[in-house]
């Protein structure tokens, strides 16, 4: 991405009181050319057709981020995809509510691959760590990439299954883009960049996780994928928040069969109840496509 389209991104995105749509909307608009020299509170308000607080009006504030910002991702080498880059996510980029702007450390062609979201509980039962890393192992041994959000139990035994199949993984953030969280998956962050992986978020440097950063990413984590795969989860669960996502969207969610009967998966019997296919192997997600669609 060019320089001075860059910086005009990264201030766009700081812009208070807008969601991803509008972004989207007045990059387009504005054909990508977004100069904050000549933003006005009065020109947005009109582009977007909504107020925006006054209080809240801070350029000088958000063009000194934005500086900063580039700086950073250059020095750290972290790639920033705008909706309209070439490399942004087509199945994501397809959504309702497709993020403006991704951060991605890693490799940015993966993000346009087969990719199969496997997620679940943070607290899983053994039966259930084991059979997401079966279940990962086995998808990128079959082509897929195995998307995540680099949370404690199934997600990390996801991400785990995924390496050890010397395969490819996709860690999707619910925080900044340096901020691993929890602390104590830093060693497998590492791991996924290191095998050739990515880690990506809608989420600016410097920026903790909140109450509604998690709920928000579980959409990405839904819209990169053909299908999602849940392996244990409680009523109440974030990632029955994510297969909701990939049922809006109209992509396919499966339950894992093996532990279907877990004291930690009412959540996915409920799926089931819904509609949800039980999962036993990854072959059966194959049946499912047409070869046409899957590895093109």
């Amino acid at each position: 991405m060019e320089q001075n389209k860059l910086l005009g991104r990264l201030y766009l995105n700081l812009i208070k009181g807008l969601n991803a749509l509008d972004r989207i909307c007045l990059d387009d608009i504005l054909n990508g050319e977004i100069l904050p020299s000549c933003f006005s509170r009065t020109l947005v308000e009109k582009f977007v057709q909504k107020k925006l607080e006054p209080a809240t009006w801070t350029p000088d504030v958000w063009l000194q981020m934005a500086q900063y910002q580039q700086t950073y991702y250059e020095k750290h080498g972290i790639q920033v995809l705008s909706f309209f880059d070439e490399s942004y996510p087509s199945l994501l980029r397809e959504t309702a509510r497709p993020p403006y702007i991704l951060f991605v450390r890693g490799n940015i062609s993966i993000l346009n691959t087969n990719c199969l979201t496997i997620v679940g509980t943070r607290y899983p039962t053994g039966l259930g760590l084991e059979t997401a890393q079966c279940i990962a192992k086995s998808a990128v041994q079959h082509g897929f990439t195995v998307v995540s959000g680099l949370a404690r139990g199934i997600d990390t035994a996801s991400h785990a299954g995924a390496v050890q199949g010397d395969g490819y993984t996709i860690a999707v953030l619910g925080s900044g883009i340096d901020y691993i969280y929890p602390a104590g998956n830093k060693g497998i962050a590492e791991k996924i960049l290191a095998t050739g992986g990515a880690i990506i978020s809608e989420y600016p440097c410097d920026m903790k996780p909140g109450k509604y950063t998690f709920p928000e990413r579980n959409r990405i984590l839904a819209g990169l994928s053909y299908a999602t795969v849940v392996i244990e989860a409680p009523l109440g669960s974030g990632a029955l928040i994510t297969a909701d996502y990939a049922i809006e969207e109209g992509r396919d969610v499966f339950v894992s069969a093996r532990c279907i009967n877990s004291i930690r998966s009412e959540g996915c019997r409920k799926l089931q109840e819904d509609g949800a296919s039980p999962l036993d192997s990854i072959e059966e997600i194959l049946k499912q496509y047409n070869e046409t669609t899957l590895f093109i």
